[in-house]
């Protein structure tokens, strides 16, 4: 096995692997950004070196910053979770050229699966048929009109190195098309680094079914049954559940087989995803994620199996411990993402910001990978996912209810949650009867009188005064790595980090914009809801504008959010530009 592992990712998947690094023994190496000083997966580790930055790519897509960490730290493996550099060849293959283990699929892999195009191919090749679309890559807006003159609207514009509905635009009509490409672009470019982009025929009403399949060293293929994906909003999971409810059995059996069929074509080891498209009868290759997924603990309750401990072990050269025969399916299991997102309305609009209470559920078949505590803060710059419930039961229904118990039990404040949302869908009959599909919550969920609660508002600041000093330990950085250490300070001071060996200090907040906390009320004064950057501006001082129509879009935690004018009127003012960073109530625009 290892003898360190750093785990190039932050939040509740960090959490997740040096949990189990620690399970076996092994020391585990985080690495955080400026904002991430205390974070949980820094103070569950066993080192932790600072990249430095705020943003994900002044941080934890800074190659050189990572590399050397794993230099000082001396591990001998990296962990990329999933996101960041989870599917970037690049990065793994520059840990691989220093003699460190890349826990995942080789570089040649990652390059055939993490270009969309190229895993089409890859799957054809393997016989595996995939949604009809382009085999290269968009340069132009032609080539779309085109492909819509062929294959007819909707028309998915997807990022080429990507996945999670990062990146990815439903192209309803020629009209659209130039603003999908340039915001699918730029999304892609945020959250992967790069800003290739594909396009294939959009389903109306397809379920989504994913593959877990692993790979050894030594020629070994399983597939451990599959998820079902479909409740989703902006083409990003909300419930997952596994296995597939509802699903021919002969077909569950050829999609797996399909998905063995894939990793076989381009030589695949370790863990790895292989999404399809399922909709009346016939199922379609979509994409193959090569790295852990989000849900794979829905896996873990129905197979038993620990899928990380799997990865450590493949990756050290073992083989799998289990053939395909042997891979059994126990009950049902429910995972729902908890993000800090306010779904009032349908809206699901980013709520960065401290979480002031987090109580989470408990009870039998009950699980929680959460990657925050209380006290910890939600920030804009990276995504927005507090944790994930996992219920397991003897069967569907009875899942449902546990995970409906386990939320209706959970307690959280200072963010607003999807949870409202989750428990919606969980009750809905469409969800009992398996009649949903991707976008049913979109299309279909009534979330009018959903209502958005933050909860108890963070405690406001207290002067020093004379308050007695207590022991207090803080982290100090000497030379970019972290320790802890003891002082005796004013009762009332915060906790900071504190920077040594040519570090910097911890930054104080940024002061707010100026501007009114209200959300516009049809005053004419167009305010963000959340703290955010703006990306783009679509008006001018002068212009005329409808009530509805978006004014400019602000980026928050890696969402594109189009902010919309409350009233018509003319443009009397706009008081941002692309790249400000903008807090929750600031005005952007005024109206009148």
């Amino acid at each position: 096995m290892f003898s360190k592992v750093l785990i190039a990712n932050r939040g509740e998947i960090a959490v997740r692997i040096i949990r189990a690094c620690r399970e076996l023994g092994i020391p585990t190496v985080a690495v955080y950004s400026e904002l991430d000083r205390d974070a949980l997966h820094v103070r569950l580790a066993d080192e932790a070196f600072a990249l430095g930055g705020r943003t994900a790519a002044e941080s934890y897509l800074n190659t050189e910053a990572i590399l050397d960490a794993i230099a000082r730290s001396g591990a001998d493996a990296v962990h990329p979770g999933y996101g960041f550099f989870s599917e970037n060849a690049d990065f793994a293959r520059a840990i691989t050229e220093r003699g460190v283990t890349f826990i995942g699929p080789p570089p040649e892999a990652i390059e055939v699966m993490g270009d969309k195009i190229s895993a089409r191919l890859a799957a054809a090749r393997g016989g595996v048929s995939g949604v009809p679309g382009t085999t290269e890559f968009i340069t132009d807006a032609s080539q779309v009109v085109a492909f819509g003159k062929e294959f007819g609207y909707p028309i998915a514009i997807k990022a080429a190195y990507g996945g999670g509905g990062r990146g990815m635009k439903v192209v309803p009509d020629e009209a659209s098309i130039p603003s999908a490409i340039e915001s699918a672009q730029r999304e892609s470019k945020a959250y992967f680094g790069r800003d290739e982009i594909y396009m294939e025929r959009y389903l109306e009403k397809p379920r989504h079914i994913e593959i877990q399949v692993f790979g050894d060293k030594h020629g070994n293929y399983v597939y451990l049954a599959e998820r079902d994906c479909s409740a989703q909003r902006r083409h990003q999971k909300l419930i997952e559940e596994a296995p597939a409810p509802g699903l021919p059995d002969a077909v569950r059996a050829a999609m797996g087989e399909a998905a063995v069929a894939v990793a076989r074509a381009c030589g695949y080891t370790n863990a790895g995803t292989c999404e399809f498209l399922f909709q009346d009868g016939e199922f379609f290759f979509l994409e193959m994620n090569t790295r852990l997924q989000v849900e794979h603990p829905a896996t873990e309750l129905v197979t038993g199996l620990d899928l990380v401990e799997w990865q450590l072990c493949v990756a050290a050269g073992e083989k799998l411990p289990l053939s395909q025969e042997q891979v059994t399916v126990t009950g049902h299991a429910i995972e729902v993402r908890i993000n800090a997102e306010d779904p009032a309305g349908g809206r699901f609009m980013p709520s960065p910001g401290p979480i002031t209470k987090l109580r989470v559920p408990s009870g039998y078949g009950v699980r929680w990978d959460g990657g925050y505590e209380a006290g910890d803060e939600i920030s804009q710059y990276y995504d927005n996912l507090v944790g994930k419930l996992i219920c397991w039961g003897r069967n569907r229904d009875v899942a449902i209810a546990r995970t409906i118990r386990a939320l209706r039990e959970f307690g959280i404040a200072g963010v607003a949650t999807t949870i409202p949302a989750d428990i919606a869908i969980l009750e809905h009959p469409d969800f009992s009867a398996i009649e949903h599909s991707t976008k049913w919550v979109e299309t279909t969920l009534d979330l009018s009188g959903i209502a958005s609660d933050k909860g108890e508002p963070a405690a406001p600041a207290t002067e020093d005064g004379e308050a007695p000093r207590v022991r207090r330990t803080v982290d100090v950085e000497v030379d970019g790595k972290r320790f802890s250490v003891a002082m005796w300070v004013p009762e009332s001071a915060p906790v900071v980090a504190v920077a040594g060996g040519g570090g910097a200090a911890a930054r104080a907040p940024r002061p707010r914009r100026s501007g009114s906390g209200g959300s516009g009320g049809g005053s004419g004064n167009v305010a963000v809801p959340m703290q955010g950057t703006i990306v783009k501006v679509l008006v001018a001082e002068g212009d005329v504008v409808e009530a509805g129509q978006t004014v400019c879009v602000l980026e928050a935690m890696k969402m594109e959010n189009n902010i919309a004018a409350e009233k018509a009127g003319t443009v009397k003012a706009v008081k941002v530009s692309p790249g400000d960073t903008v807090g929750s109530g600031d005005i952007v625009v005024v109206i009148e």
